[in-house]
């Protein structure tokens, strides 16, 4: 890991400033990306933000500031900035935008202050760290120093990490307000577009399918022109979820269906039919305390992810009072702390979760029946 000081000053951090709520915020002749394309916005309120300036009027430091170098053979056609802000994006915003007349410190705009005033600002000189190395080098570093202030999300950071081409593509379907991934399946995924969220959501599920991590699939993607392959691979996805689960529901949003896809796609077994009708009935079995679970279930058959209700404390003292502190199958004495209250008929056929059908089986036997059942 290489970290360079850079001295560079407001004025020419200025030149070329730009800023836009959806296309980001760039100065520096286009070299600086100061907030990327999509990103979400923070904005510093004004006693924070004027405070920034009547630091630089006195001329006392800003405190270090961290960019990350693309790299000096930084492919400029896709109009992506060599430097971007990891650490500082705020009090640079706040310069830019006082500058640029966009508001004012004590009554005073800067095109009203005297020249020597207005000099002393634009020769002001920042204090930035350059930031170079591997991919994983950066990564560890960023999340080091990501301590302060508004914090990245591990995906922004990854997006620093692995910029290019293909995560700025990758940004225009899942990074957007309104984004083709929000309008396409918003009822599926929680978070949010401009944090980030989505697009760490389907990477991640296209990277599991091909057995990587998130910064492997990156990394290996980082300067392919486009990320239309993320993207129907994510349209596939949703169409899948659809297709078997037509009857859109609250339960629904937030779920894995990205990992389900990639173990149960290809099933010719799923009817969309008969799986609304199992939805229907367990959606109102007072048994299951985890809905959301129910899609899972039904394409695994495992029971653990219904979050089936267990039995009270109080009816399993009883019926360990009733079995006289033995095992119902081994009869062996047990203390109630090591014993568990176990459904005599299993909830899978129809076994409630009332007294009458607990019974108090120590750990052995409770693992040999549930392997059973």
């Amino acid at each position: 890991m290489e970290i360079k000081e850079l001295k560079v000053t407001i004025g020419e951090v200025y030149e070329g400033y730009f800023n836009d709520a959806e296309e980001g915020v760039t100065a520096l002749n286009d070299n600086l990306d100061i907030r990327p394309k999509y990103q979400r916005e923070f904005v510093y309120d004004d006693k924070k933000r004027n405070e920034v300036i009547r630091t630089v009027m006195k001329g006392l430091p800003l405190n270090v500031m961290y960019w990350v170098d693309r790299g000096q053979e930084f492919d400029k056609d896709d109009d992506t900035p060599r430097y971007e802000v990891l650490d500082g994006q705020q009090r640079t915003i706040s310069v830019c935008e006082y500058v640029d007349g966009s508001f004012s410190v004590d009554d005073k705009m800067f095109d009203n202050l005297p020249k020597d005033l207005q000099d002393k600002i634009l020769d002001y000189e920042m204090f930035i760290y350059i930031c170079d190395g591997t991919e994983s080098e950066k990564l560890e570093w960023f999340k080091i120093i990501n301590i302060a202030g508004e914090k990245l999300t591990d995906q922004e950071l990854r997006n620093a990490v692995y910029a290019g081409t293909w995560v700025s593509d990758a940004k225009r379907y899942f990074s957007k307000t309104g984004c083709a991934a929000y309008n396409l399946a918003g009822d599926y995924l929680k978070g949010s577009s401009i944090r980030q969220e989505y697009l760490e959501t389907a990477i991640l599920w296209i990277a599991t399918k091909e057995g990587k991590s998130i910064e492997a699939y990156m990394a290996e993607h980082q300067h392919d022109k486009n990320a239309v392959g993320l993207w129907n691979y994510f349209r596939n996805v949703i169409e899948w979820v659809q297709a078997i689960f037509p009857k859109t529901r609250r339960e629904m949003k937030g779920l894995p269906w990205g990992l389900m896809y990639n173990e149960h796609g290809d099933r010719a077994d799923l009817d969309a039919r008969e799986l609304e009708q199992k939805i229907q009935v367990l959606m109102d079995d007072y048994e299951v305390t985890k809905k959301s679970g129910i899609y899972e279930y039904l394409l695994t058959g495992d029971e653990r992810k219904l979050s089936l209700r267990g039995f009270t404390d109080e009816i399993k003292k009883k019926v360990y009072a009733k079995q006289e502190h033995k095992c119902a199958i081994c009869g062996k004495e047990f203390d109630y702390g090591v014993m568990h209250g176990d459904h005599i008929i299993p909830w899978s056929k129809g076994g409630k979760t009332i007294e009458e059908n607990c019974q108090m089986l120590c750990r052995d036997c409770n693992l040999v029946k549930g392997a059973q059942e």
